[in-house]
């Protein structure tokens, strides 16, 4: 046999190899990557957010249960758990985790500074204090944020309600998510020369009281994505319809269960975002501090048909401002 010859085919075969390696996706590989989940608490719009998480990983190549395991923890909305959970995940040495929520993403960040990470579900990652920019986040933290334009959701408001003389904003004052999107609201308000009337719960205990007071003295409600008031999206809906007042949301799930509209994040395809930049993370190409926090790519209007009726309005009247 030719030696040269056979030296050459050996040679071609290994740059054939090593092509159809470069050209598999990041996680085809067989080492199995850790990464730890801390969500804040159970409701469809995080819950969606995990699930789209998962998802991405699978496209880029990262599957459950073949070169993947994922640790999820839900704190369940107690700061004792959020801590204990935090730690548990540092200590596991992850090789990426995830905050679903800015309570979750702060408890996450607050344990350790070293471990990869990425968010989802923070309205305001740089008054959160999780990045030193949006540009260029320079620690271990990056991620999506569910912020959208208060300015928009207000007009939206004002339009179905085009004579209201007092609006009211209702939130959870220590979730400083909400706290940055009712502000906003408030400004976009008396700007709009409209009287602002707000109320805030602290829990899910404090819901009921605090929606029933208020929509009997505003003629439309703005609710922030606020984790408290998701929790009790049901019940809100409830108070909102016998009250008949319209309720804008920030976030399309809570419209879907008790408000009126939202020009909204579809959660499931944020968390698919944020699982994509995750993969790239896990597979070295790219690192936190360097990858700019996204915005969701996908905005759209929602109306809940059966509660426009029930307050006497024709759904299709509502329109997206411009």
């Amino acid at each position: 046999m030719n030696i040269k010859k056979l030296a050459t085919g050996i040679s071609l075969v290994g740059l054939l190899l090593l092509g159809g390696c470069s050209s598999k996706k990041a996680g085809t590989s067989t080492t199995v990557k850790h990464v730890g989940v801390l969500q804040v608490v159970q409701h469809p719009s995080l819950d969606k957010a995990y699930k789209g998480f998962k998802e991405g990983l699978k496209e880029e190549g990262y599957v459950e249960g073949k070169n993947l395991k994922i640790d999820y923890q839900n704190a369940q909305n107690s700061q004792d758990n959020l801590k204990s959970m935090s730690e548990k995940l540092v200590n596991e040495k992850s090789d990426l985790i995830l905050g679903i929520a800015t309570p979750a993403a702060q408890s996450l960040a607050n344990t350790s500074q070293d471990i990869p990470m990425v968010v989802t579900a923070v309205t305001d990652l740089k008054a959160a204090k999780l990045v030193k920019s949006d540009a260029k986040p320079g620690k271990n933290v990056t991620g999506t944020t569910d912020m959208v334009s208060i300015d928009k959701q207000i007009e939206l408001l004002l339009s179905i309600v085009p004579h209201a003389k007092t609006i009211g904003i209702m939130y959870n004052s220590g979730e400083s998510n909400s706290k940055i999107q009712a502000d906003l609201a408030i400004a976009a308000l008396k700007k709009a020369g409209v009287k602002v009337l707000v109320k805030t719960a602290n829990t899910t205990n404090d819901v009921q009281q605090v929606t029933e007071t208020l929509a009997s003295k505003v003629q439309g409600i703005f609710l922030p994505t606020d984790n408290t008031f998701d929790s009790a999206a049901s019940l809100v809906g409830k108070v909102v319809k016998e009250k008949k007042v319209p309720l804008v949301a920030g976030s399309i799930d809570q419209v879907k269960v008790g408000g009126l509209a939202s020009i909204g994040i579809d959660y499931e395809a944020l968390g698919r975002q944020t699982g994509k930049m995750a993969a790239k993370i896990l597979s070295g190409k790219a690192k936190p501090a360097d990858m700019p926090v996204q915005r969701a790519k996908n905005l759209k209007l929602v109306v809940n048909k059966k509660m426009a009726k029930a307050l006497g309005i024709n759904p299709n009247s509502i329109k997206a401002p411009k």
